[in-house]
């Protein structure tokens, strides 16, 4: 499946439709999170923003997501920014999460598609603790995703003016850690279509595993289709094994992964901001 023809049947999604499910998912946890102004019109404290990453064995993974959460705070100085992982590297979410007591918080997971981390892991972890939380979406699709992944792809030795050679028989494959769950794919896919309009080539999904196709397989797939000047754009948040294999399978350049881009920062940011909008929208209307 190319991102620059998808099936008839399928609608494109909006650029924030993961928002309404990760609200849905959280719903339960939404009459937990009151924000009790401290008296007289004054107005309440933000909720903290607790970053979500996966965890890897790769120790360049904390180093980067820890640059990431640095940045957040440059651009909102005011702003309580705190760090806690699903798995495999410390602090975990939950140590995170009791350590802030009953205080409210915004959760934003540092991964890119709707899948089980985003629906049931951290939910699960929130609803275990006296933290009042709410679950923002993933950070894809969106634009600011995309501005991130052709930043890299121009770091990597991108064309900044595609010529008709690049058009012609240049492409990319988006390569993507996988899931069983269907929501991922399709946002996997929706932000390979907003790559493939920013670039004007074709863009493939890929992934590392548990869906197909391989990035392998989408390389000898557009190679088949004239396009041998293949880059891969890895759709990773931070370095790790399944960013390191995909980017061995490059026949042409491989990008960093998004690491602690500013357009990064600023879509962590919206996220939270979102969120916390939603919030404050439940309790105007209590």
């Amino acid at each position: 499946m190319t991102a620059s023809n998808p099936p008839r049947d399928e609608s494109p999604a909006p650029l924030d439709s993961t928002a309404h499910p990760m609200n849905s998912t959280s719903g339960r946890l939404t009459g937990r999170l009151r924000l009790i102004p401290p008296g007289g019109h004054r107005r309440p404290a933000p909720p903290a923003l607790v970053l979500v990453g996966h965890g890897s064995r790769d120790p360049r993974a904390l180093v980067t997501v820890r640059a990431l959460m640095d940045r957040v705070r440059e651009l909102r100085p005011a702003l309580p920014v705190h760090l806690g992982h699903v798995e495999l590297n410390e602090p975990l979410l939950p140590d995170t999460l009791a350590a802030l007591g009953d205080a409210p918080a915004v959760l934003v997971p540092l991964l890119l598609t709707r899948g089980y981390h985003v629906k049931r892991d951290i939910p699960e972890m929130a609803a275990a603790t006296p933290v009042r939380a709410r679950v923002a979406a993933p950070l894809g699709p969106h634009p600011l995703l995309v501005e991130t992944l052709y930043a890299r792809l121009l770091e990597a030795g991108w064309p900044p003016a595609a010529d008709a050679a690049t058009r012609r028989t240049g492409a990319v494959v988006l390569a993507a850690a996988g899931s069983r769950d269907p929501d991922s794919a399709t946002d996997t896919r929706r932000t390979a279509r907003l790559l493939a309009d920013r670039l004007g080539v074709p863009v493939i999904p890929a992934y590392a595993s548990a869906a197909a196709p391989t990035v392998d397989t989408a390389v000898r797939a557009l190679a088949a289709r004239g396009r041998h000047r293949v880059a891969i754009a890895s759709c990773f948040t931070a370095p790790g094994r399944f960013a390191t294999e995909c980017a061995r399978r490059a026949p042409w350049i491989a990008s960093a992964p998004l690491g602690a881009h500013e357009a990064m920062a600023r879509l962590v940011l919206h996220r939270y901001d979102q969120t916390h909008a939603l919030t404050e929208a439940d309790l105007a209307s209590a």
